[in-house]
């Protein structure tokens, strides 16, 4: 497989990532660095995580984590967005800083958005043996990190346009992506 192709497969794996990501921006009302590249970070590794624990396990469980995967999304990008959806008409009195940027809902996003990863992973069998593993997760992780990484600004930029409304949207993009990985297992 050649670098490029690697590249735009780690572009395709990143666009969950990114929206959350954009999610995020829009709900800071400063931008903190250490936020944005915890963010990044997340996303970059469980990007880069997933393929790899999917190249391990190969076919042993792909029945099973394709059964069940696109419920998983469905499930923890709904609640959290759902959430978000319902803090957003619940809080009309508070003005407050919300971020994405615990360690909690960082790690439930950052699996809820790279489970499609896994079954990537599992592709890698017949193509990468032994370290050669680390190549195209380390450009999968990388790519992700820096749209991510953008993400999160371009997100700022959005809720500093939305205001109040910037939640709101949050939790409604968050709950459309989870559809939209439920649909998608079924095309």
């Amino acid at each position: 497989m050649e670098i490029l192709e690697i590249i735009l497969i780690g572009i395709g794996l990143a666009m969950d990532a990114f929206a959350v990501s954009v999610s995020g921006g829009m709900l800071m009302k400063k931008i903190k660095i250490k936020n944005v590249l915890k963010i990044a970070f997340c996303f970059g590794f469980f990007q880069a995580l997933m393929p790899t624990l999917g190249w391990l396990v190969a076919g042993r469980f792909e029945n099973y984590i394709v059964q069940f995967d696109h419920w998983i999304a469905l499930i923890l990008l709904g609640f959290i967005g759902g959430k978000m959806i319902y803090e957003s008409i619940a809080d009309k009195d508070e003005e407050f800083d919300k971020d994405i940027t615990n360690n909690l809902s960082l790690f439930i996003l950052g699996i809820a958005t790279s489970i499609d990863a896994l079954m990537v992973g599992v592709t890698f069998v017949g193509t990468y043996s032994g370290f050669g593993i680390i190549e195209p997760v380390s450009i999968i992780g990388i790519t992700t990190f820096l749209i991510s990484f953008v993400g999160v600004f371009f997100g700022k930029k959005f809720g500093d346009l939305l205001g109040s409304k910037a939640e709101l949207v949050g939790g409604i993009i968050l709950v459309l992506i989870g559809i939209k990985i439920f649909v998608e297992s079924f095309i």
